[in-house]
């Protein structure tokens, strides 16, 4: 591939100290930081999140993404030795709810036909290894009900892996379990949560409405490939996962008005941004649509939909970076990230956030 931006993945690094990757959630959602941005300008000024209520008005439409992150990591013991695995849950098949598509770990001596049990009332068979990407197929076996009963009743809630605590108290895994979901998540199916919309409370969401400002969803269900690092140099070479999304038709209808009327579109989060510019792009105006969307948005790339952007700090080297990078000028976000590093600001899932208008 010819890459005519002569960008290469090491063009999207930086160095972030550790002790900056957020490891808890804020006190309260609203206030974390907020560094705000004029994507046009790079100029950069620090404020809180609740502020955001101030800074958007009936001009603009919030899009929000209702997918609720699922338990996908479930610990058992393989038969007949005993020894403890993890699955890591990624994918449900589409017609047959007991089929998923995961991560097997450690997997060397797993084959097909393996069993792993979990409780004395499920347990999970190993039917399939996948050609790419070390995933495998395997069938869930619930006895006593349905199998989102199991997933949710045995499974634990998928932190990321930068995420690192040595101990974790049952108070803390109760607040993982209510933070590390938007207090608007609907519709189970991701293995991660879409960070950026962890900061708004029902207050701030109320906030917005009594100013006359428009909230619609849609549903973008987070896959691990969201987060897989980029190990090509040159970046036209990566390629994206597929995530599953769904828009409604009162969202669609609200939206192609708002683009109509030439109001501002904004997206809260990068996979709100994914799923409308997919849509846009292969029907020129949104659609009510379950569809399937790899779209990879790197710097070049012409923005159909979304005016501004509510969004988390990403890795070094990550299609996140990359796509805010697009949004703004690479430059100008590398150099607020070097500004946010200066203040303080705390990182990735559970950290602070950037607004790019």
């Amino acid at each position: 591939m010819n890459n005519t931006l002569g960008l290469r993945t090491k063009d999207f690094d930086y160095n972030l100290p550790s002790d900056l990757i957020a490891q808890i959630p804020s006190h309260k959602r609203e206030e974390c930081k907020m560094m705000i941005m004029d994507k046009n300008t790079g100029e950069i000024e620090n404020l809180k999140f609740y502020q955001i209520v101030d800074l958007l008005d009936e001009n603009d439409v919030l899009v929000l993404n209702n997918t609720k992150v699922i338990e996908a990591r479930i610990f058992g013991t393989k038969r007949p030795n005993g020894a403890k695995i993890e699955v890591f849950l990624l994918k449900k098949n589409n017609h047959q709810n007991e089929i998923w598509e995961c991560l097997i770990k450690p997997s060397k001596r797993i084959k097909i036909d393996s069993y792993i049990d979990v409780a004395n009332d499920f347990n999970i068979q190993v039917i399939e290894k996948c050609e790419q990407d070390g995933k495998w197929i395997v069938k869930l076996n619930y006895k006593n009900g349905y199998i989102n009963e199991a997933i949710k009743q045995y499974g634990n809630i998928p932190l990321p892996p930068y995420i690192e605590r040595k101990m974790t108290s049952q108070e803390i895994k109760n607040l993982d379990k209510e933070r590390y979901q938007t207090v608007y998540a609907k519709t189970s199916g991701s293995v991660a949560a879409p960070t950026a919309g962890l900061h708004f409370s029902e207050e701030v969401l109320q906030k917005l409405k009594n100013k006359n400002i428009q909230i619609c969803y849609i549903t973008l269900n987070v896959g691990l490939g969201t987060f897989r690092p980029v190990k090509t140099d040159n970046i036209l070479e990566h390629k994206m996962d597929f995530e599953s999304y769904h828009i409604d038709q009162q969202t669609s209808n609200v939206l192609n008005e708002a683009i109509k009327n030439k109001k501002n579109i904004v997206a809260c989060g990068t996979t709100t941004v994914r799923t409308l510019e997919s849509v846009y792009k292969k029907y020129g105006k949104i659609i009510p649509i379950n569809d399937e969307s790899d779209l990879f948005i790197y710097p070049g790339y012409k923005f159909q939909v979304v005016n501004k952007l509510i969004t988390n700090f990403h890795l070094p080297k990550s299609t996140l970076l990359m796509l805010v990078s697009a949004f703004s000028k690479r430059e100008y976000i590398l150099n607020a990230y070097q500004s946010a590093i200066n203040a303080n600001y705390k990182f990735y899932s559970y950290g602070d956030c950037m607004f790019l208008y």
